[in-house]
């Protein structure tokens, strides 16, 4: 709502403008102002109506993400979530093609490894100490990497295979039930052996997201032995057997002439996640680039050398690699909580609700409509602010945090307010080009950033200085706003939902599907205490 405070005097109306003018927050008050002789300052001098309410997501489309979740995350305010991911294996550029003269060529280790996001600090005596970013809990978990067994189409059979097949967060059962691993002679069979089957058990039973550099040693065929420094990252000893018989016996029948044949021979890897033995009720969840990973096959095989006249077989050790870049899809699933279930329900579109529920991933999202409308979407409000001829200086929404509600969890760094109607981010996010060397903390100015105190967040703040000024002074359309929460706040595209919301949606912003944390936000409803409840704030100039 709008504060009903108007400051009448030229004279404290300028002091208060230089105040204002200090705090980088209010930077832009007063910007239109020529002549303070005819202009006053002010917020608005009645009550607006805000309405904010609760919308369920809960089946969002989640293939080829940039990133993908991976663990278990146990929120007590929302519930515990569970992301496991399939990705197709990538060819080299070039066909691979295995010399076969006396023997066949043997595969002596398979080494997967997907780097994680992180910051190097410190080197000591040469190890380098990492921080792993976007790592929520530090609990073991139970990793499992099978075979997948279900194909992943890039074309829609439906759509005459014009379109791109679409995955959705709740398909994890498509790929658990026809997931494959390794008999005893490494033949690929349902049911079968997981491929991380190293009897170190921080590779599949204890496994857990380690900050530790990665020191990797390999000998060439002259014994000359090479060390390499990885940054911290998923590295998985894998079935060697399984791989000889997929690899080196499906280059023998012909299945890696192509990647269209590859990909049906070989349908890539399913990454499935437990609790832990260790750990039954832990939590553990990251965000990774699996498209930055890579499977190392080491092998051996028969080379000719030639002197002379004379011809020498010689056993060399080769690799090839196979990238995770392929078509891919996060399988997220959400045990909510009662009340969290119980608040997205009972959402009132007409009178607002008293919390907001904002869920990344498959979660929920909130519906804003500024200054009320009518059955015909007309708003009599908002024509009566039209006609006072303000000139609009700022305009902010501020979202309070409900401590109580949030607890202990981890709080979001960023929340997206985006015109739901044309399904693009609005007028203030479009002209703001601040930068930051942190990607996540561009468009600072529009804001939408946690504003902390003594380590707890306690709201965020929206700048819609344009838009607002477009609703009152160029009659532009008064649209629905969505608030979500964002991973990256340079990502405007949407993913599709699979069925419509309750208020119609079809789609949702991508950057809500990214990310696995949520935040309960005091609402707009009349029960909410005005110091806590959802406000819209205009600072304007008028003529006197």
């Amino acid at each position: 709502m709008f504060t009903k405070k108007i400051i009448q005097p030229v004279v404290l109306a300028f002091f208060g403008f230089i105040l204002f003018s200090c705090d980088k927050d209010f930077n832009t008050i007063g910007v239109d102002i020529i002549d303070d002789n005819h202009f006053v300052f002010g917020t608005s001098d009645r009550d607006a109506t805000v309405i904010a309410y609760n919308e369920d997501l809960p089946i969002v489309q989640t293939d080829n993400l940039t990133i993908n979740p991976l663990g278990i995350y146990r929120n007590s305010t929302f519930g515990t979530q569970t992301a496991h991911f399939v990705t197709q294996l990538v060819l080299p550029s070039s066909t691979p093609s295995f010399k076969i003269i006396n023997e066949d060529p043997e595969i002596t280790e398979v080494i997967l490894y997907i780097p994680y996001f992180s910051t190097a600090g410190t080197t000591t005596d040469g190890v380098t100490q990492y921080t792993l970013d976007s790592l929520y809990g530090t609990s073991k978990l139970k990793l499992s990497v099978f075979e997948n067994g279900y194909f992943l189409r890039d074309l829609d059979p439906t759509n005459n295979f014009t379109q791109a097949q679409k995955y959705y967060s709740n398909q994890g059962n498509d790929f658990e039930n026809f997931k494959r691993g390794a008999a005893a002679d490494g033949t690929s069979v349902a049911g079968g052996e997981r491929l991380n089957n190293s009897t170190s058990t921080n590779e599949n039973d204890a496994f857990y997201f380690n900050n530790t550099q990665i020191t990797e040693t390999s000998t060439d065929d002259e014994g000359t032995e090479t060390t390499k420094k990885l940054v911290p990252g998923m590295y998985l000893t894998l079935n060697k057997e399984f791989f000889q018989k997929k690899l080196i016996g499906g280059y023998l029948n012909g299945k890696l002439s192509n990647t269209n044949v590859f990909n049906d021979y070989f349908r890539g890897l399913y990454f499935k996640v437990e609790p832990s033995a260790e750990d039954p009720n832990g939590s553990s969840l990251a965000m990774i680039n699996f498209r930055g990973g890579k499977i190392t096959v080491k092998y051996k095989e028969d080379f000719e050398k030639i002197t002379g006249n004379t011809t020498t077989i010689i056993r060399t050790e080769k690799t090839l690699d196979l990238t995770l870049g392929g078509y891919s899809a996060s399988l997220v699933t959400q045990n909510r909580t009662t009340e969290y279930q119980n608040a997205l329900q009972n959402a009132s579109p007409t009178l607002g609700d008293d919390r907001l529920y904002i869920n990344g991933g498959a979660g929920s999202m909130a519906i804003i409509d500024l200054f009320g409308r009518d059955e015909n979407g007309e708003s009599v409000e908002l024509e009566n602010y039209r006609s006072k001829g303000w000139l609009i200086n700022e305009a902010n929404l501020t979202f309070r945090i409900d401590r109580d509600a949030m607890g202990e969890n981890k709080e979001p760094q960023r929340i997206y307010l985006y015109d739901i109607k044309n399904k693009r981010p609005i007028l203030d996010y479009v002209r703001d080009q601040t930068s930051s060397s942190k990607p996540k903390f561009a468009k600072r100015i529009h804001s939408g950033i946690i504003v902390k105190e003594d380590d707890k967040g306690v709201y965020y703040k929206i700048r819609l200085t344009n838009h607002i000024s477009n609703l009152l002074r160029k009659d532009s359309t008064n649209v629905r706003l969505g608030l979500v929460v964002t991973e990256a706040i340079s990502v405007v595209s949407n993913n599709n939902l699979k069925n419509p919301s309750a208020s119609g949606l079809k789609e949702v912003p991508l950057a809500s599907v990214l990310s696995p944390l949520g935040t309960v936000l005091y609402g707009s409803k009349s029960s909410v205490p005005l110091g806590q409840r959802l406000r819209l704030e205009i600072y304007y100039t008028k003529p006197d």
